[in-house]
């Protein structure tokens, strides 16, 4: 069953027999003293992967799926012995480590953006800078790649204008421009209500277009001349 599960489950499995078996031994210490016996542990076995050093295996992730299984099988070094597993794990670092950490190097320094999420681009540089353990990238590189391989737009700009010191801090910022640009544009597009006229109940204008009409006709009347006497200011009927 658990040759089924993935090393990430495995781990936490194995981690919670752990747990249970040492709160079970602590339980039982007091009642085994007195008869003088030890309480038997039982350990658990799990399946390990065989690591060959391909191309995406990266070597980190086996040697945790390794310390796991030896946690599960309660295995410990000998202090007198002079080879450790330490030791073991350092060799391994550097037989299989240096190819790897070159192909994360060059794939970090040459990181963009693309057409990738900020979020995407972020966790991608996070993992490639991870896998360089043995010779690590100072942090002023770090920075500056970050932000050289974002796409241009306003979180790039935001990013050169407070030029953070570590690389952390650089996508912190970057994840809150681009959430603070998104919520903005919510806002920007949400359609806003006409505002009602409102009435005040004080009085309402006059309407003189029928006084202005009228004073016009009679300036129009006084000008007419009367067929019948010739004089202005009537008209015969």
């Amino acid at each position: 069953m658990l040759r089924r599960l993935s090393p990430t489950e495995q781990h936490g499995v194995a981690m919670g027999f752990i747990v249970k078996e040492q709160r079970d031994a602590a339980a039982t210490t007091t009642t085994t003293a007195s008869s003088g016996t030890t309480p038997r542990v039982q350990s658990l076995k799990l399946h390990v992967s065989n690591y060959v050093g391909k191309e995406g295996e990266p070597l980190l992730r086996w040697l945790v799926e390794v310390d796991t299984a030896i946690a599960a099988r309660r295995i410990f070094d000998d202090p007198s012995k002079v080879a450790t597993y330490a030791e073991f794990k350092k060799e391994l670092r550097q037989a299989f480590e240096p190819k790897n950490e070159f192909r994360s190097r060059a794939e970090f320094l040459d990181l963009q953006q693309g057409k990738h999420d900020v979020h995407v681009f972020a966790q991608r540089a996070r993992y490639l800078v991870a896998n360089i353990v043995t010779n690590p990238i100072d942090e002023a590189t770090k920075v500056v790649t970050f932000m050289k391989g974002l796409r241009d737009g306003p979180v790039k700009t935001y990013l050169f204008r407070e030029y953070p010191s570590t690389l952390e801090a650089a996508i912190t910022l970057s994840m809150q421009e681009k959430f603070s640009l998104r919520q903005a544009k919510l806002h920007t597009n949400v359609p806003r209500m006409e505002r009602p006229v409102m009435r005040t109940g004080g009085p309402e204008p006059m309407d003189f277009s029928n006084a202005t009409a009228a004073g016009h006709q009679q300036r129009d009347n006084s000008s007419m001349r009367c067929f019948r006497c010739g004089y202005t200011g009537h008209f015969a009927r």
